[in-house]
């Protein structure tokens, strides 16, 4: 669901990754000073993010989401790789330039208590970044704006004098989206934020991003692995694995026709509504375990858990590529996959 972009923005995409890698030195012997391999967060991704919409980045658990979310935020120092932020590359600013510009970025997080510091009152919590940043004028224009705030999340004013655990999971996620929305920023980067809710509550707070977007003019990167959530909100979708893009492309055709493998898998994994289909299908299981970005195999990083892998597919490891090739036209799918025109494997 794409909203309309801020009048005086530049042109272009608001936010590029090129080639985006995050590795973490792993130690060994009594105080670790020893490097005795690396450990392959992030490994080689880009993608844009156009300015209003909303895209989803999807994957299990330890595929590099949530590092990639950091370190976009430069809350994580990248290894290698370009960050470029309204037309400006911000990899290597220091902490004191990147200050004014973390006004345009903000994070949702995944945890809705534990981002919250549970000695603050709401009203604190949500007014915290615009005393930071010197912004919001006076202490009675300050309560004004953490006032309306509460009010655009959906929460009362008569709320904001209580402290964090005496709000509903929900809520809380909520006071964190007021928060984040205080400086008014043009990016927000939503790091699985409905995965610790009730189902009935994740639909709350999705609806919730989505009006804020389509009102606000956002530009959100959407983390989950949750599909049918990512599927509501999200425009366009990349598929993650071991740290690199394996799939990216617009919600129908994601969902109408995947391509790779994996998102087969994760598509497969997703419940249908209807008992009576849920009980006729037959999805595709995945073997085996995910690898260790430690020890990533040789070739494409899904073979080893592939249904259909050839023996080139444990040798040369695809790149991401246009899907169908194309001289002309803009491609509006990417595919990492030898097999890309395979037909679907039978069910494992």
């Amino acid at each position: 669901m794409s909203g309309t972009a801020r009048s005086g923005a530049r042109p272009g995409p608001l936010l590029e990754l090129k080639d985006l890698r995050v590795h973490f030195p792993l130690g060994e012997g009594l105080l670790l000073r020893r490097t005795r391999g690396v450990l392959r967060a992030v490994d080689g991704i880009s993608l844009r993010l156009e300015r209003g919409e909303t895209y989803g980045l999807v994957g299990e658990s330890g595929c590099g989401k949530s590092t990639t979310a950091l370190a976009i935020l430069r809350l994580l120092e990248p290894t290698a790789g370009r960050i470029v932020f309204d037309g400006e590359e911000i990899t290597g600013w220091s902490q004191r330039r990147l200050r004014p510009l973390r006004r345009r970025m903000q994070m949702i997080y995944q945890d809705p208590y534990g981002s919250l510091n549970p000695r603050m009152k709401a009203r604190d919590l949500i007014g915290e970044p615009l005393v930071i940043h010197g912004l919001g004028g006076d202490r009675r224009r300050r309560r004004d704006r953490v006032d309306e705030l509460m009010q655009r999340v959906g929460l009362l004013p008569e709320m904001a004098d209580r402290y964090p655990h005496e709000f509903s999971g929900g809520q809380r996620q909520r006071i964190g989206i007021a928060r984040a929305l205080a400086l008014e920023p043009d990016l927000l980067v939503c790091d699985e934020p409905v995965s610790a809710l009730d189902v009935s509550i994740q639909a709350q707070v999705v609806n919730l991003l989505a009006d804020l977007q389509r009102e606000l003019g956002l530009t959100i990167l959407f983390i989950a692995h949750d599909l049918s959530v990512v599927r509501h909100l999200c425009r366009r979708i990349g598929v993650m694995y071991l740290g690199r893009i394996v799939e990216e492309a617009d919600r129908d055709t994601l969902f109408g026709d995947p391509r790779h493998p994996y998102t087969r898998a994760l598509l497969d994994a997703v419940p249908v509504p209807d008992p009576v289909v849920e009980a006729a299908r037959a999805p595709r299981t995945l073997r085996g375990e995910v690898p260790s970005p430690a020890r990533p195999p040789a070739g494409c990083p899904f073979h080893p858990r592939c249904p259909i892998a050839e023996p080139r597919c444990s040798e040369v490891g695809p790149r991401l590529e246009a899907y169908p090739r194309r001289d002309a036209a803009p491609a509006e799918r990417w595919v990492a996959c030898h097999l890309a025109d395979a037909e679907p494997a039978p069910s494992l």
